[in-house]
């Protein structure tokens, strides 16, 4: 057998899927979507507020590692700014602690203080949904300082 009938061999072509597997596919993920998309879009605050408490702990993660290395937690004045981009701080991280400084999931800023007020090293805080001090429910404020049971 020549070099040229092998290359030109049916069973040595690779073979796409069929316009009716494409279809099944389709229909099954279509399914899924219905059944999944429901249970996701009943709850997109409590998905919020959950992604709220995720960043604060990531926040706090990139916190100890800066105090790690530099022996103390930022100031207020530097701010979570610091996590980025070294303050003129000796020890700093080569490459920093955080890509960048989150935004909670409603788009504001997180509350940063250190001395903390609730806590001895630093306070880390969301406002919520309406982004205000305080609140219920929904804008309920989503503090470090609480969540260390949750």
């Amino acid at each position: 057998m020549n070099k040229l009938s092998i290359i030109n061999h049916p069973s040595s072509i690779p073979r796409g899927f069929t316009l009716i597997e494409l279809m099944v596919v389709v229909v099954i993920l279509g399914m899924l979507a219905t059944m999944v998309m429901p249970k996701i879009l009943d709850k997109p605050e409590q998905a919020r507020r959950t992604k709220a408490k995720v960043d604060i702990r990531s926040v706090q993660s990139a916190l100890g590692m800066f105090k790690t290395d530099t022996g103390r937690f930022p100031t207020t004045s530097e701010g979570l700014q610091a996590l980025v981009a070294n303050p003129g701080v000796r020890g700093y991280g080569q490459e920093g602690y955080l890509e960048r400084v989150p935004r909670d999931p409603w788009g504001n800023p997180y509350i940063y203080l250190s001395p903390g007020v609730h806590s001895r090293d630093y306070d880390l805080v969301s406002y919520g949904k309406d982004g205000e001090q305080g609140g219920d429910g929904d804008n309920a404020d989503i503090e470090s300082w609480n969540l260390e049971g949750a």
